[in-house]
């Protein structure tokens, strides 16, 4: 049964909802039937490789708000990823673009390891405080997923995945989202957000009662 995940690096539902699939996932009973494959989708396309803004003065400038109130908001985010398992430092996110984190993603996935990518990427991001479009920190985590850095230096040198990242998240408009997370069950069960774990399951149990009939 295949789950088809669309998600940013840079968005905090993305890497709260990747855990409570995670979690979701755990409890069904039919797990070692699925093929999971994760999809790429970038929320802010136009964010700078070397942001100038914090998290909060983005949040701020976006939505019209205060600092403090953005911070109020920021909190709201990370408490919710406590609950979750996960740890945000909100204060020490460096908004950047993600286009090449995803494409390292792409490279790794040819290697066999897109989770432990996407999981590295995600942490970089949101607990680490690192600028995961800086060539220095992607290269590092290439190094700790044991990809060639030679290689992934001509491929960020080069316009490779890029199409496939711009692919992707047409599809992921064509099939109804509305931004990420986004979860496509054998191409027929969509779920949106970060929904809790029982919410997956029971998803999860209904598409593999309904393959089976």
């Amino acid at each position: 049964m295949k789950v088809e995940i669309w998600s940013d690096i840079g968005c905090p539902f993305c890497y709260i909802g990747k855990k409570n699939f995670e979690a979701g996932v755990d409890q069904f009973e039919g797990k070692e039937a699925l093929d999971i494959v994760f999809r790429s989708y970038q929320l802010a396309p136009s964010a700078k490789q070397v942001p100038t803004e914090s998290m909060h003065e983005l949040l701020a400038n976006k939505y019209g708000k205060t600092i403090k109130e953005a911070e109020i908001m920021n909190t709201q985010v990370a408490d919710a990823a406590k609950e979750a398992g996960l740890t945000f430092n909100m204060d020490e996110v460096v908004p950047s673009n993600t286009m090449d984190a995803h494409r390292v993603i792409k490279l790794a996935t040819e290697s066999g390891s897109p989770e432990e990518a996407v999981e590295r990427f995600y942490a970089a991001y949101f607990t680490n405080g690192e600028n995961v479009a800086d060539r220095t920190t992607l290269l590092k985590i290439a190094g700790e997923l044991g990809l060639d850095t030679d290689a992934v230096t001509k491929m960020l040198d080069s316009d490779d995945y890029k199409e496939d990242v711009y692919t992707e998240q047409n599809v992921a408009n064509q099939l109804g989202a509305q931004g990420v997370p986004f979860f496509v069950i054998n191409r027929k069960y969509g779920i949106s957000g970060a929904q809790p774990a029982d919410a997956f399951q029971e998803a999860l149990a209904k598409a593999y009662e309904e393959s089976d009939q």
